[in-house]
Protein backbone atom coordinates (compact mmCIF):
# COMPACT_ATOMS: atom_id res chain seq x y z
CA UNK A 1 0.00 0.00 0.00
CA UNK A 2 2.74 2.67 1.31
CA UNK A 3 4.97 1.78 -2.45
CA UNK A 4 1.87 2.54 -4.31
CA UNK A 5 0.95 5.73 -2.61
CA UNK A 6 4.46 7.20 -3.07
CA UNK A 7 4.08 6.47 -6.45
CA UNK A 8 0.71 8.17 -7.11
CA UNK A 9 2.44 11.16 -5.20
CA UNK A 10 5.93 11.16 -7.00
CA UNK A 11 6.26 13.69 -10.12
CA UNK A 12 6.65 12.58 -13.64
CA UNK A 13 9.67 11.28 -14.96
CA UNK A 14 10.64 12.31 -18.41
CA UNK A 15 11.67 9.74 -20.85
CA UNK A 16 15.85 10.11 -21.12
CA UNK A 17 16.60 11.37 -24.65
CA UNK A 18 17.63 9.32 -27.13
CA UNK A 19 21.33 9.19 -27.79
CA UNK A 20 22.08 9.64 -30.94
CA UNK A 21 24.49 7.28 -31.53
CA UNK A 22 21.99 4.38 -30.35
CA UNK A 23 21.67 3.06 -33.94
CA UNK A 24 25.18 2.78 -34.37
CA UNK A 25 25.54 0.81 -31.53
CA UNK A 26 23.44 -1.42 -32.36
CA UNK A 27 24.78 -2.24 -35.25
CA UNK A 28 27.84 -3.30 -33.53
CA UNK A 29 26.33 -5.05 -31.14
CA UNK A 30 24.68 -7.21 -33.55
CA UNK A 31 27.59 -7.70 -35.52
CA UNK A 32 29.71 -8.01 -32.64
CA UNK A 33 28.85 -12.15 -32.40
CA UNK A 34 30.24 -12.61 -35.69
CA UNK A 35 33.43 -11.59 -34.90
CA UNK A 36 33.33 -13.22 -31.79
CA UNK A 37 33.45 -16.57 -33.96
CA UNK A 38 36.05 -15.59 -36.32
CA UNK A 39 39.24 -17.44 -36.35
CA UNK A 40 42.92 -16.36 -35.95
CA UNK A 41 43.49 -16.06 -39.47
CA UNK A 42 40.58 -14.05 -40.19
CA UNK A 43 41.91 -11.61 -37.21
CA UNK A 44 45.24 -11.23 -38.80
CA UNK A 45 44.04 -10.32 -42.10
CA UNK A 46 42.65 -7.18 -40.81
CA UNK A 47 45.39 -6.83 -39.00
CA UNK A 48 47.67 -7.24 -41.78
CA UNK A 49 45.57 -4.60 -44.31
CA UNK A 50 45.96 -2.25 -41.46
CA UNK A 51 49.76 -2.79 -41.45
CA UNK A 52 49.44 -2.36 -45.19
CA UNK A 53 47.81 1.19 -45.09
CA UNK A 54 50.15 2.57 -42.37
CA UNK A 55 52.86 1.95 -45.37
CA UNK A 56 50.82 3.39 -48.27
CA UNK A 57 49.85 6.48 -46.20
CA UNK A 58 52.49 7.22 -44.31
CA UNK A 59 53.09 10.47 -45.87
CA UNK A 60 49.36 11.20 -45.28
CA UNK A 61 49.79 10.37 -41.87
CA UNK A 62 52.84 13.06 -41.35
CA UNK A 63 51.12 15.71 -43.47
CA UNK A 64 47.88 15.21 -40.84
CA UNK A 65 50.32 15.42 -37.63
CA UNK A 66 52.36 18.38 -39.01
CA UNK A 67 49.12 20.29 -40.35
CA UNK A 68 47.83 19.59 -36.23
CA UNK A 69 50.84 20.75 -34.56
CA UNK A 70 54.04 21.06 -37.03
CA UNK A 71 55.27 17.90 -35.69
CA UNK A 72 58.51 16.97 -37.56
CA UNK A 73 58.13 13.84 -40.40
CA UNK A 74 60.73 12.19 -38.21
CA UNK A 75 59.20 11.94 -35.01
CA UNK A 76 55.63 10.80 -36.64
CA UNK A 77 57.83 8.27 -38.76
CA UNK A 78 58.97 6.98 -35.00
CA UNK A 79 56.31 8.15 -32.42
CA UNK A 80 53.23 7.40 -34.52
CA UNK A 81 53.69 4.77 -37.45
CA UNK A 82 56.56 3.03 -36.35
CA UNK A 83 55.42 2.08 -33.13
CA UNK A 84 51.90 1.34 -34.31
CA UNK A 85 53.07 -1.15 -36.42
CA UNK A 86 55.66 -2.46 -34.07
CA UNK A 87 52.23 -3.60 -31.83
CA UNK A 88 50.28 -4.70 -35.18
CA UNK A 89 53.48 -7.37 -36.16
CA UNK A 90 54.35 -8.12 -32.37
CA UNK A 91 49.91 -8.70 -31.49
CA UNK A 92 49.84 -11.08 -35.11
CA UNK A 93 53.13 -12.89 -34.85
CA UNK A 94 51.57 -13.82 -30.79
CA UNK A 95 48.31 -14.24 -31.79
CA UNK A 96 47.64 -17.69 -32.14
CA UNK A 97 49.09 -18.56 -28.24
CA UNK A 98 47.02 -15.45 -27.00
CA UNK A 99 43.85 -17.27 -28.53
CA UNK A 100 44.72 -20.75 -27.79
CA UNK A 101 43.25 -22.39 -24.43
CA UNK A 102 45.77 -22.55 -21.17
CA UNK A 103 45.63 -25.66 -19.36
CA UNK A 104 45.40 -25.22 -15.36
CA UNK A 105 46.55 -28.33 -13.07
CA UNK A 106 43.95 -30.15 -11.25
CA UNK A 107 44.26 -30.28 -7.29
CA UNK A 108 43.52 -33.42 -5.44
CA UNK A 109 40.24 -32.41 -4.20
CA UNK A 110 38.93 -31.63 -7.67
CA UNK A 111 40.36 -35.58 -8.86
CA UNK A 112 38.90 -36.49 -12.42
CA UNK A 113 38.21 -32.88 -13.54
CA UNK A 114 39.76 -31.02 -16.60
CA UNK A 115 40.07 -26.89 -16.80
CA UNK A 116 41.62 -24.43 -19.01
CA UNK A 117 41.16 -21.22 -19.44
CA UNK A 118 40.11 -19.42 -22.72
CA UNK A 119 39.60 -15.98 -23.93
CA UNK A 120 36.67 -14.56 -25.32
CA UNK A 121 36.28 -10.88 -26.81
CA UNK A 122 34.23 -8.79 -24.23
CA UNK A 123 32.04 -7.81 -26.89
CA UNK A 124 31.77 -3.84 -27.93
CA UNK A 125 34.12 -1.26 -27.38
CA UNK A 126 35.03 2.28 -27.24
CA UNK A 127 38.48 3.74 -28.06
CA UNK A 128 38.54 7.56 -26.46
CA UNK A 129 42.20 8.42 -27.69
CA UNK A 130 43.79 11.65 -26.84
CA UNK A 131 45.31 14.48 -28.91
CA UNK A 132 49.07 14.51 -28.25
CA UNK A 133 49.77 11.48 -30.27
CA UNK A 134 46.42 11.02 -31.83
CA UNK A 135 47.48 8.50 -34.25
CA UNK A 136 49.33 6.07 -32.66
CA UNK A 137 47.00 6.24 -29.20
CA UNK A 138 44.66 5.51 -31.22
CA UNK A 139 45.89 2.75 -33.64
CA UNK A 140 47.45 0.96 -30.82
CA UNK A 141 44.42 0.16 -28.85
CA UNK A 142 42.44 -0.44 -31.96
CA UNK A 143 44.91 -3.58 -32.70
CA UNK A 144 44.73 -5.06 -29.27
CA UNK A 145 40.99 -4.38 -29.40
CA UNK A 146 40.62 -6.49 -33.17
CA UNK A 147 42.86 -8.85 -32.07
CA UNK A 148 40.49 -9.55 -29.26
CA UNK A 149 37.93 -9.85 -31.72
CA UNK A 150 35.56 -6.85 -30.83
CA UNK A 151 33.56 -4.06 -32.52
CA UNK A 152 35.00 -1.23 -32.15
CA UNK A 153 34.27 2.96 -32.02
CA UNK A 154 37.01 5.21 -32.04
CA UNK A 155 36.54 8.99 -30.43
CA UNK A 156 39.40 10.77 -31.77
CA UNK A 157 40.61 13.96 -30.57
CA UNK A 158 38.62 17.33 -31.60
CA UNK A 159 41.69 19.06 -31.12
CA UNK A 160 43.79 17.59 -33.93
CA UNK A 161 41.11 17.87 -36.51
CA UNK A 162 43.18 17.12 -39.30
CA UNK A 163 44.74 13.69 -37.87
CA UNK A 164 41.07 12.54 -36.33
CA UNK A 165 39.71 13.08 -40.22
CA UNK A 166 42.71 10.50 -41.42
CA UNK A 167 42.30 8.01 -38.96
CA UNK A 168 38.15 8.22 -40.13
CA UNK A 169 39.28 8.17 -43.33
CA UNK A 170 41.48 5.29 -42.55
CA UNK A 171 39.09 2.93 -41.02
CA UNK A 172 35.90 3.74 -43.38
CA UNK A 173 38.73 2.68 -46.27
CA UNK A 174 39.68 -0.91 -44.40
CA UNK A 175 36.59 -1.97 -42.10
CA UNK A 176 32.22 -1.98 -42.47
CA UNK A 177 31.07 0.45 -39.48
CA UNK A 178 29.25 -2.36 -37.71
CA UNK A 179 33.47 -3.70 -37.56
CA UNK A 180 35.32 -0.06 -36.63
CA UNK A 181 33.42 3.38 -36.65
CA UNK A 182 35.32 6.49 -36.28
CA UNK A 183 32.86 9.68 -34.45
CA UNK A 184 34.27 13.07 -34.63
CA UNK A 185 33.29 15.68 -32.19
CA UNK A 186 34.12 17.35 -29.19
CA UNK A 187 32.84 17.06 -25.66
CA UNK A 188 29.10 16.82 -26.65
CA UNK A 189 30.05 13.21 -28.59
CA UNK A 190 32.25 11.90 -26.06
CA UNK A 191 29.26 12.76 -23.44
CA UNK A 192 26.77 11.09 -25.57
CA UNK A 193 28.94 8.04 -26.42
CA UNK A 194 29.53 7.60 -22.82
CA UNK A 195 26.15 6.91 -21.84
CA UNK A 196 25.85 4.07 -23.82
CA UNK A 197 26.59 0.72 -22.23
CA UNK A 198 29.76 -0.54 -23.38
CA UNK A 199 31.26 -4.23 -22.92
CA UNK A 200 34.79 -1.89 -22.31
CA UNK A 201 36.11 1.84 -22.50
CA UNK A 202 40.00 2.43 -22.75
CA UNK A 203 40.43 6.09 -22.41
CA UNK A 204 44.14 7.54 -22.91
CA UNK A 205 44.04 11.77 -21.03
CA UNK A 206 44.23 13.43 -18.30
CA UNK A 207 43.66 11.74 -14.57
CA UNK A 208 40.57 15.15 -14.06
CA UNK A 209 38.84 13.53 -17.21
CA UNK A 210 39.61 9.74 -16.41
CA UNK A 211 37.77 10.00 -13.09
CA UNK A 212 34.96 11.29 -15.44
CA UNK A 213 35.11 8.24 -17.54
CA UNK A 214 35.50 5.80 -14.56
CA UNK A 215 32.05 7.33 -13.54
CA UNK A 216 30.19 7.10 -16.80
CA UNK A 217 31.54 3.47 -16.73
CA UNK A 218 30.23 2.79 -13.47
CA UNK A 219 26.34 3.26 -14.70
CA UNK A 220 26.71 0.09 -16.77
CA UNK A 221 29.68 -1.60 -14.81
CA UNK A 222 31.30 -1.25 -18.00
CA UNK A 223 35.17 -2.05 -17.46
CA UNK A 224 37.95 0.45 -17.67
CA UNK A 225 41.63 1.05 -19.31
CA UNK A 226 42.54 4.46 -18.17
CA UNK A 227 45.51 5.46 -19.30
CA UNK A 228 46.53 8.75 -17.68
CA UNK A 229 49.35 10.50 -16.92
CA UNK A 230 51.03 12.54 -13.52
CA UNK A 231 54.21 14.03 -12.53
CA UNK A 232 56.66 11.50 -13.82
CA UNK A 233 60.29 11.87 -12.03
CA UNK A 234 63.74 11.49 -13.48
CA UNK A 235 66.62 11.19 -10.97
CA UNK A 236 69.99 11.77 -11.56
CA UNK A 237 72.59 10.50 -8.93
CA UNK A 238 75.94 11.28 -8.56
CA UNK A 239 77.25 8.28 -10.52
CA UNK A 240 75.56 9.08 -13.68
CA UNK A 241 77.16 9.57 -17.01
CA UNK A 242 76.22 13.29 -17.35
CA UNK A 243 76.67 13.74 -20.96
CA UNK A 244 74.36 10.12 -21.59
CA UNK A 245 71.60 11.36 -19.08
CA UNK A 246 71.98 14.97 -20.29
CA UNK A 247 71.06 13.66 -23.84
CA UNK A 248 68.45 11.06 -23.01
CA UNK A 249 66.63 13.84 -20.97
CA UNK A 250 66.50 16.40 -23.55
CA UNK A 251 65.22 13.82 -25.85
CA UNK A 252 62.79 12.45 -23.80
CA UNK A 253 61.40 15.95 -22.26
CA UNK A 254 61.22 17.85 -25.51
CA UNK A 255 60.23 15.01 -27.92
CA UNK A 256 56.95 16.35 -28.99
CA UNK A 257 57.40 19.67 -27.50
CA UNK A 258 57.33 17.65 -23.57
CA UNK A 259 53.52 16.51 -25.07
CA UNK A 260 54.05 13.09 -23.96
CA UNK A 261 52.63 11.32 -21.15
CA UNK A 262 55.51 9.87 -19.73
CA UNK A 263 57.73 12.83 -20.76
CA UNK A 264 59.95 13.73 -17.50
CA UNK A 265 57.85 16.09 -15.62
CA UNK A 266 60.61 16.97 -13.09
CA UNK A 267 64.12 16.54 -12.58
CA UNK A 268 65.88 15.73 -9.54
CA UNK A 269 69.43 15.98 -9.36
CA UNK A 270 72.44 15.39 -6.77
CA UNK A 271 73.90 17.92 -5.35
CA UNK A 272 77.02 17.23 -6.06
CA UNK A 273 76.33 17.13 -10.29
CA UNK A 274 74.00 19.70 -10.26
CA UNK A 275 75.90 22.14 -12.34
CA UNK A 276 77.19 19.86 -14.38
CA UNK A 277 74.42 18.22 -15.73
CA UNK A 278 72.57 21.59 -16.58
CA UNK A 279 75.43 22.36 -18.73
CA UNK A 280 75.29 18.92 -20.15
CA UNK A 281 71.87 19.42 -21.04
CA UNK A 282 72.42 23.09 -22.22
CA UNK A 283 74.24 22.24 -24.79
CA UNK A 284 72.26 19.13 -25.87
CA UNK A 285 69.40 21.39 -26.81
CA UNK A 286 71.59 23.13 -28.87
CA UNK A 287 73.19 20.47 -30.70
CA UNK A 288 69.52 18.99 -31.11
CA UNK A 289 67.49 22.12 -31.92
CA UNK A 290 69.95 24.58 -33.05
CA UNK A 291 72.75 22.93 -34.68
CA UNK A 292 73.10 25.96 -37.56
CA UNK A 293 72.85 28.55 -34.79
CA UNK A 294 70.31 30.15 -36.43
CA UNK A 295 67.62 29.90 -33.83
CA UNK A 296 65.70 26.76 -31.90
CA UNK A 297 62.48 28.70 -33.44
CA UNK A 298 64.19 27.88 -36.90
CA UNK A 299 64.56 24.47 -35.82
CA UNK A 300 62.22 21.77 -37.96
CA UNK A 301 63.37 19.39 -35.39
CA UNK A 302 60.95 20.82 -32.82
CA UNK A 303 57.10 20.02 -32.44
CA UNK A 304 54.60 23.41 -30.95
CA UNK A 305 52.21 23.11 -28.78
CA UNK A 306 48.77 21.94 -29.88
CA UNK A 307 46.85 25.23 -29.34
CA UNK A 308 46.36 28.85 -27.81
CA UNK A 309 44.57 27.20 -24.70
CA UNK A 310 47.30 25.37 -23.88
CA UNK A 311 50.11 27.55 -24.96
CA UNK A 312 48.42 29.77 -22.51
CA UNK A 313 48.65 27.59 -19.71
CA UNK A 314 52.56 26.68 -20.10
CA UNK A 315 52.85 30.05 -20.10
CA UNK A 316 51.51 30.73 -17.26
CA UNK A 317 53.50 28.07 -15.23
CA UNK A 318 56.38 29.57 -16.69
CA UNK A 319 55.67 33.00 -15.33
CA UNK A 320 54.24 31.25 -12.07
CA UNK A 321 57.46 30.19 -11.42
CA UNK A 322 59.86 32.86 -12.43
CA UNK A 323 57.27 35.61 -10.11
CA UNK A 324 57.92 33.48 -7.34
CA UNK A 325 61.80 33.42 -7.73
CA UNK A 326 62.60 30.65 -10.05
CA UNK A 327 65.65 30.88 -12.34
CA UNK A 328 65.46 30.12 -16.31
CA UNK A 329 68.69 28.67 -16.85
CA UNK A 330 67.39 27.77 -20.51
CA UNK A 331 65.21 29.11 -22.82
CA UNK A 332 62.31 31.17 -21.78
CA UNK A 333 61.61 32.48 -24.90
CA UNK A 334 57.75 32.09 -25.86
CA UNK A 335 55.63 32.92 -29.10
CA UNK A 336 51.87 33.02 -28.80
CA UNK A 337 50.73 33.28 -32.58
CA UNK A 338 53.08 30.24 -33.48
CA UNK A 339 52.56 28.36 -30.18
CA UNK A 340 55.74 27.85 -29.57
CA UNK A 341 57.55 27.88 -26.31
CA UNK A 342 61.80 27.17 -26.17
CA UNK A 343 62.93 24.14 -24.77
CA UNK A 344 63.07 25.51 -20.89
CA UNK A 345 65.48 24.43 -17.46
CA UNK A 346 64.42 25.86 -14.53
CA UNK A 347 66.40 25.72 -11.10
CA UNK A 348 65.71 27.44 -8.13
CA UNK A 349 62.04 26.70 -8.50
CA UNK A 350 60.56 27.25 -4.69
CA UNK A 351 58.06 24.80 -3.47
CA UNK A 352 54.76 26.42 -3.98
CA UNK A 353 55.29 27.18 -7.85
CA UNK A 354 52.38 25.87 -9.46
CA UNK A 355 54.45 23.98 -12.08
CA UNK A 356 55.49 21.56 -9.33
CA UNK A 357 52.15 20.82 -8.40
CA UNK A 358 50.14 20.76 -11.90
CA UNK A 359 51.25 18.04 -14.57
CA UNK A 360 53.30 20.03 -17.16
CA UNK A 361 52.51 18.40 -20.48
CA UNK A 362 55.24 21.18 -22.01
CA UNK A 363 58.68 22.13 -22.93
CA UNK A 364 59.33 23.17 -19.09
CA UNK A 365 61.40 21.22 -17.04
CA UNK A 366 61.95 22.47 -13.38
CA UNK A 367 65.68 20.85 -11.72
CA UNK A 368 65.79 19.78 -7.88
CA UNK A 369 68.68 19.43 -5.80
CA UNK A 370 69.08 16.36 -3.35
CA UNK A 371 71.66 15.40 -1.18
CA UNK A 372 70.40 11.53 0.01
CA UNK A 373 68.52 9.12 -2.40
CA UNK A 374 66.38 8.58 0.68
CA UNK A 375 65.34 12.66 -0.21
CA UNK A 376 64.70 11.86 -3.22
CA UNK A 377 62.67 9.18 -2.92
CA UNK A 378 60.96 10.61 0.04
CA UNK A 379 59.80 13.75 -2.52
CA UNK A 380 58.95 11.57 -5.50
CA UNK A 381 56.50 9.40 -2.72
CA UNK A 382 55.19 12.08 -0.95
CA UNK A 383 53.04 12.93 -4.42
CA UNK A 384 50.78 11.09 -6.73
CA UNK A 385 51.85 7.54 -8.48
CA UNK A 386 53.20 8.80 -11.60
CA UNK A 387 52.88 7.20 -14.40
CA UNK A 388 56.65 6.73 -15.32
CA UNK A 389 59.82 6.76 -13.16
CA UNK A 390 63.32 7.51 -14.53
CA UNK A 391 66.93 6.88 -12.74
CA UNK A 392 70.24 7.99 -14.11
CA UNK A 393 72.94 5.85 -12.24
CA UNK A 394 76.25 3.41 -12.80
CA UNK A 395 75.48 2.54 -8.97
CA UNK A 396 73.40 -1.31 -9.20
CA UNK A 397 72.67 -0.63 -5.66
CA UNK A 398 71.21 2.93 -6.03
CA UNK A 399 69.34 1.97 -9.25
CA UNK A 400 68.11 -1.11 -6.93
CA UNK A 401 66.80 1.59 -3.96
CA UNK A 402 64.68 3.51 -6.30
CA UNK A 403 63.27 1.22 -8.12
CA UNK A 404 62.24 -0.42 -5.00
CA UNK A 405 61.13 2.64 -2.44
CA UNK A 406 59.09 4.53 -5.66
CA UNK A 407 56.27 3.51 -6.97
CA UNK A 408 55.34 4.08 -10.70
CA UNK A 409 53.58 2.47 -13.55
CA UNK A 410 56.70 1.94 -15.11
CA UNK A 411 60.49 2.61 -15.45
CA UNK A 412 63.71 3.19 -17.17
CA UNK A 413 67.19 2.95 -16.13
CA UNK A 414 69.33 5.39 -17.75
CA UNK A 415 66.78 5.87 -20.97
CA UNK A 416 63.82 7.93 -21.06
CA UNK A 417 60.38 7.08 -23.18
CA UNK A 418 61.03 3.62 -24.44
CA UNK A 419 59.80 1.25 -21.92
CA UNK A 420 56.59 2.39 -24.03
CA UNK A 421 57.88 0.72 -27.09
CA UNK A 422 58.46 -2.53 -25.82
CA UNK A 423 55.54 -4.60 -26.96
CA UNK A 424 56.35 -7.23 -24.13
CA UNK A 425 56.50 -4.98 -21.32
CA UNK A 426 52.84 -3.82 -19.95
CA UNK A 427 51.93 -0.27 -20.20
CA UNK A 428 49.70 1.58 -17.81
CA UNK A 429 49.66 3.34 -14.57
CA UNK A 430 49.09 2.85 -10.87
CA UNK A 431 47.01 4.80 -8.24
CA UNK A 432 46.07 8.20 -9.81
CA UNK A 433 48.29 7.37 -13.26
CA UNK A 434 46.60 4.99 -14.71
CA UNK A 435 44.28 1.64 -14.64
CA UNK A 436 44.97 -1.35 -16.29
CA UNK A 437 47.08 -2.16 -18.54
CA UNK A 438 48.22 -1.49 -22.52
CA UNK A 439 50.17 -3.29 -25.46
CA UNK A 440 51.42 -6.46 -26.13
CA UNK A 441 49.49 -9.65 -24.23
CA UNK A 442 48.29 -6.82 -21.32
CA UNK A 443 46.51 -5.19 -24.15
CA UNK A 444 44.76 -7.83 -25.60
CA UNK A 445 43.49 -9.08 -22.30
CA UNK A 446 42.06 -5.78 -21.64
CA UNK A 447 39.53 -6.43 -24.66
CA UNK A 448 38.92 -9.89 -23.23
CA UNK A 449 37.44 -12.31 -20.73
CA UNK A 450 39.34 -15.13 -19.79
CA UNK A 451 36.51 -17.39 -19.33
CA UNK A 452 37.63 -20.29 -16.73
CA UNK A 453 36.20 -23.41 -17.84
CA UNK A 454 36.21 -27.23 -15.46
CA UNK A 455 34.84 -30.17 -17.38
CA UNK A 456 33.81 -33.41 -15.06
CA UNK A 457 32.74 -36.66 -15.99
CA UNK A 458 29.46 -37.82 -16.63
CA UNK A 459 27.78 -39.14 -13.40
CA UNK A 460 31.25 -38.74 -11.68
CA UNK A 461 32.17 -36.12 -8.72
CA UNK A 462 33.82 -36.79 -5.74
CA UNK A 463 32.33 -33.99 -4.30
CA UNK A 464 29.16 -36.28 -4.48
CA UNK A 465 30.20 -37.79 -1.53
CA UNK A 466 30.00 -34.59 0.91
CA UNK A 467 26.24 -34.47 0.00
CA UNK A 468 23.13 -33.84 1.63
CA UNK A 469 21.99 -35.17 4.16
CA UNK A 470 25.54 -34.43 6.59
CA UNK A 471 25.59 -37.47 8.37
CA UNK A 472 28.87 -38.46 10.50
CA UNK A 473 29.93 -39.98 7.76
CA UNK A 474 29.83 -37.07 5.91
CA UNK A 475 31.27 -34.99 8.38
CA UNK A 476 34.11 -37.17 9.03
CA UNK A 477 34.53 -36.80 5.10
CA UNK A 478 34.87 -33.21 5.33
CA UNK A 479 36.83 -33.12 7.99
CA UNK A 480 39.47 -34.77 6.74
CA UNK A 481 39.11 -32.38 3.39
CA UNK A 482 39.76 -29.51 5.37
CA UNK A 483 42.70 -31.06 7.37
CA UNK A 484 44.68 -32.95 4.52
CA UNK A 485 43.72 -31.07 1.44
Amino acid sequence: MSDTLLTASAPPVAAPAANPFQVQFDALRRHAPALRREDVAARRARLHKLDNWLLANHKDIEAALYVDFRKPAAETAVTEIWASRVEIKHTSAKLAGWMGRRRVGTPLSLAGTRSWVQVEPKGVVLIIAPWNYPFYLAVDPLVSAIAAGNAVVIKPAEQTPATSALLRRMCEELFRPEEVLVLEGGKDVATDLLRLPWDHIFFTGSPQIGKVVMRAAAEHLSGVTLELGGKSPAVVDATANLRDAAEKLVWGKFLNAGQTCVAPDYLLVQRAVHDELIGEMKAAIERYYNPAGAGIEQSDSLARVVNRHHFDRLAGLLADAQQRGATVAAGGHTNPAACYIEPTLLTNVPAEATILEEEIFGPLLPILPFDTLAQAADYINARLKPLAQYVFTTSAENRRYLLDTVSAGGAAVNETIIHLAHPDLPFGGVGNSGVGKAHGHAGFLAFSNEKSVLRQRVGFTGIKLMYPPYTPKVKRLIGWLMTYL
